[in-house]
């Protein structure tokens, strides 16, 4: 790497997570800028990989615009890197300002704007719950008139299962619609369809998927966020039609929506009804809730760390080479627990290789050449954890 020169990466983050990609891009021979929050100095941050940090009590886009103009006089950077969700726009705004490569501003709203997200997907003729924008009264009557309830509300930009209600009449739709007021248009409501969601993970070079994952939620994010329940998550059956057509419909929405590199994580949903698949939702970055490390341990591939050679390999012109995968079975089961510091030590099969080390949290993830294998345990935990470690609070409502 020494005979590199390095490159200047901005990570931006607003909350603690990115580790492995912070290490990487420093592994990669190059210099590494964290810009995140005030309130998160204190956090364990890879420091030995990080050249200089700084600070936002608050974010202020024009603010922030103008304190890296400033340090744009003495450095020059190369790249800015969304680490979280919630950054992925600010990021955006941030590369058109200063002629970034990268993702803009229109194309970070298919990764981040859940009506975006459907609205592009339909146009491209990839199947999507049906859906409607709260923009036109008249508009939403058709819809209720069309499209029979449940219904699920989403906010457009919060991430993953916050703030989402499900809706049964007409008369609930209208009157949430009343009380959300000026905010409706942040808002969308979808067909509410039972069913199993998936998640695929996957890497992108050159505008093709080149690494990707398929896995099961067996309690959805809703479920867990809005029952209170055990979140639980675990590698398809490799090989089977249904891997092959998640890895398919993953491979179209990152063609459709523009991915051009890095890592996404993208939801689908299989009707229950009538075994059709529909794209739910898709994000230009690893996905949270320890399943990087459910993925990693079952494949080999650090999401996070390949993410960061991948920026590396582009902004440089080089050909990315992924590491060698393995194929075997992982699942993670995650809870918060009525202890503050829960002893998992009956916990003892071998197929265990990580636990939760988080106060109030009892989670595990196991691996194994058999997927079986993997149910069998994550049913045995699920349930041993539910009599014995298992507390709920209930979900923040931020919807009204």
């Amino acid at each position: 790497m020494s005979n590199k020169k390095p490159l200047n990466f901005l990570c931006v983050t607003t909350y603690h997570k990115g580790a492995d990609f912070i290490k990487s891009c420093k592994a990669e021979g190059n210099n590494v800028y964290l810009l995140t929050k005030k309130k998160l100095e204190h956090e364990v941050w890879p420091w030995e990989a990080i050249d200089d940090v700084f600070y936002v009590d608050n974010w202020d886009q024009n603010d922030v615009t103008k304190g890296i103009a400033y340090k744009f006089r003495t450095i020059k950077f190369d790249r800015f890197v969304a680490l979280d969700d919630f950054d992925v726009e600010k990021v955006a705004l941030l590369r058109e300002h200063f002629r970034m490569p990268g993702m803009g501003r229109t194309t970070s709203h298919y990764f981040r704007d859940k009506l975006a997200m459907r609205t592009k997907a339909k146009a491209e003729n990839i199947n999507v719950p049906e859906f409607t924008a709260l923009f036109h009264d008249a508009d939403i009557n058709a819809y209720a008139d069309h499209v029979s309830p449940p219904w699920l509300l989403k906010p457009r930009l919060e991430a993953s299962a916050t703030g989402i209600r499900k809706i049964n009449s007409r008369e609930e739709l209208w009157q949430i619609v009343n009380v959300l007021k000026d905010e409706r248009d942040n808002y969308l409501i979808e067909k509410f369809a039972p069913g199993d969601v998936y998640h695929v993970d996957s890497l992108i070079v050159d505008s093709k998927v080149v690494f990707s994952r398929a896995s099961k939620y067996l309690d959805t994010p809703f479920e867990v966020a809005h029952g209170g329940g055990v979140f639980r998550s675990a590698t398809c059956e490799m090989g089977t039609q249904l891997e092959k057509d998640l890895s398919k419909m993953n491979a179209q929405v990152m063609k459709a929506f523009g991915m051009q590199f890095g890592a996404s994580h993208t939801e689908f949903i299989v009707s229950k009804e009538t075994g059709d698949m529909f794209f739910l939702e898709t994000s230009s970055r690893v996905g949270g809730a320890n399943l990087a490390e459910m993925v990693e341990l079952a494949s080999g591939i650090n999401l996070w760390g390949e993410w960061a050679r991948i920026e590396s390999a582009t902004l440089r012109k080089e050909t990315y080479k992924l590491p060698k995968i393995k194929n075997q079975y992982a699942g993670i089961v995650v809870s918060l627990s009525k202890f503050e510091n829960p002893d998992t030590s009956s916990f003892n099969d071998p197929e265990i290789v990580w636990r939760m080390h988080k106060k109030w949290h009892i989670g595990m993830i196991v691996v194994s050449d058999s997927s079986d294998r993997v149910m069998e345990l994550l049913d045995n935990y699920t349930q041993r954890i539910a009599s014995d470690f298992h507390a709920s609070i209930p979900a923040p409502d931020k919807s009204l």
